[in-house]
C-alpha cells in the first residue's frame, strides 16, 4: 500500500538539496515552484511516516497485549491512511497558484453592480481570513458605488500547504451568482432578482504562457470614472490585444500608463493560460475532467437570499441559513462542500482509472 511514495521521498530529497543551493534562489520563478513542490511533498512525506509508525506502533501494542493502545491506533491508522490517500489525488495544475479573480454585474442594473461589490468584498474577506493578500488591478465603477466589472489579484503571503492556495479554494466560484433582495433603488420594498459574473483564473508566470511583443496591439486612452466622466487628463489607460488569438486586458486604475500596461500584462498572460487549458482539456476528451471545475461560466452556481438569510450552492446542494456570516468572508463551510465532492470525484477517477 502506498509503494508510489517511495518515489516521492527521493523527489523531496533532491528538492531539499536544490533549495540549498543559492544559484538557485537567483531565479524567483524557480524557486518559488520548487518551494511549491517542496510542501507539497512535505506534507505527503510527513503523513506517509506518522502512518508507518502507526502501522510499527500497534504491531508492537498487539504483541505487548495493551490492549488501550490497540484500540486508539487502530482508530488512528485509517484515519491516517486517508488523509495520505487525499494527499496522493492528482491535483489540478492551477491549484497551487495565486489567481485573477473578475467580478462582472449583469442583469438587474445598478443593483447587480451593487452586488458585484459585495462579493468582492466577501472575498476579500475571506482572504483576510487566510493571511492572502488581494490587489485590485481594474475597475469600471457604477453611479451608487458599485461595480460594473473588477479584476483582483488574490495572492497567498507564503508557500501554503497543499489544497490551501487561492487556487485550490477558489476555483469553485466560477459562474453565476444570484442574488434575491429589496435593492436599495427599490422604493416598494419588493424582492428582485439580479446576477452577477465570477471568472476565476490562475495567475500565469512568465515561464507559464510565453508572450511575444510582436504580437501585442498595445491601445492607450483616457481613464473614466461613472457615467463616462474623464478622471485622467492623460492617457494612462492601457488595452493590449493579443493578436493571434483576438484575447484582451485592459487596465486604467493606475495612474501611469506604465503601471496599467504591466497590470494588463498580468489579467492578459492569465486569460491566454485559461484558454491554452480549455484548449488541452478539450483535445484530452479521454483525461477526467472535473464536473465542478469545468462547470460552464454561464451557468447559476449559487444563490443569495438575502430575506431568508439562505446561501445555497447548486452543484453539491448545500444549504445553509448564515448568509451574514458568509458576506463577511466566512465562506469556508460552501467552499469546503464543493473541496469534498471535487475529492470524491478524484479518488472515483483514480480507483475506476
Amino acid at each position: 500500500m502506498f509503494d508510489a511514495v517511495e518515489t516521492l521521498v527521493a523527489e523531496h530529497a533532491e528538492l531539499e538539496r536544490k533549495m540549498a543551493d543559492p544559484s538557485v534562489h537567483a531565479d524567483p520563478v524557480q524557486a518559488k515552484r520548487i518551494g511549491q513542490r517542496y510542501a507539497e511533498l512535505t506534507a505527503v512525506i510527513r503523513t506517509y511516516r506518522e502512518w508507518q509508525q502507526t502501522g510499527d506502533d500497534l504491531q508492537a501494542a498487539r504483541e505487548l497485549r495493551m490492549d488501550d493502545d490497540v484500540v486508539q491506533l487502530e482508530a488512528r491508522l485509517p484515519e491516517l491512511g486517508e488523509r495520505l490517500q487525499r494527499l496522493l489525488v492528482p491535483r489540478d495544475p492551477g491549484d497551487a497558484k495565486d489567481v485573477i479573480l473578475e467580478i462582472k454585474g449583469g442583469e438587474g442594473g445598478e443593483e447587480s453592480a451593487l452586488f458585484a461589490a459585495d462579493l468582492l468584498r466577501m472575498y476579500t474577506r475571506f482572504a483576510e481570513r487566510r493571511g492572502w493578500r488581494v490587489d485590485i488591478l481594474d475597475s469600471t465603477e457604477s453611479a451608487l458605488g458599485g461595480y460594473k466589472s473588477v479584476t483582483a489579484a488574490v495572492k497567498a503571503r507564503s508557500t501554503p500547504e497543499p489544497g490551501e492556495a487561492p487556487g485550490a479554494l477558489l476555483k469553485f466560484e466560477g459562474g453565476v451568482h444570484r442574488v434575491q433582495r429589496v435593492p436599495v433603488t427599490e422604493s416598494q420594498g419588493r424582492i428582485h432578482t439580479s446576477a452577477a459574473g465570477v471568472l476565476v483564473l490562475p495567475e500565469a508566470e512568465d515561464v507559464d504562457v510565453e508572450i511575444h511583443d510582436s504580437d501585442l496591439r498595445i491601445d492607450v486612452y483616457r481613464s473614466s470614472g461613472p457615467g463616462g466622466q474623464s478622471v485622467n487628463t492623460t492617457d494612462s489607460a492601457v488595452r493590449i490585444t493579443h493578436v493571434p488569438t483576438g484575447v484582451v486586458a485592459s487596465c486604467q486604475n493606475e495612474k501611469s500608463q506604465l503601471q496599467n500596461k504591466e497590470q494588463a500584462l498580468r489579467i492578459l498572460r492569465a486569460r491566454l493560460l485559461e484558454a491554452a487549458q480549455a484548449t488541452a482539456d478539450a483535445e484530452a476528451s479521454d483525461a477526467r475532467r472535473s464536473q465542478i471545475r469545468t462547470v460552464d461560466r454561464s451557468e447559476r452556481v449559487r444563490t443569495y437570499n438575502f430575506p431568508e438569510n439562505r446561501i445555497s450552492d447548486h452543484r453539491t446542494g448545500f444549504k445553509a441559513y448564515n448568509l451574514d456570516a458568509v458576506m463577511d468572508g466566512g465562506l469556508e463551510d460552501v467552499i469546503g462542500s464543493l473541496v469534498e465532492a471535487d475529492l470524491a470525484d478524484r479518488l472515483a477517477a483514480v480507483e475506476h482509472g
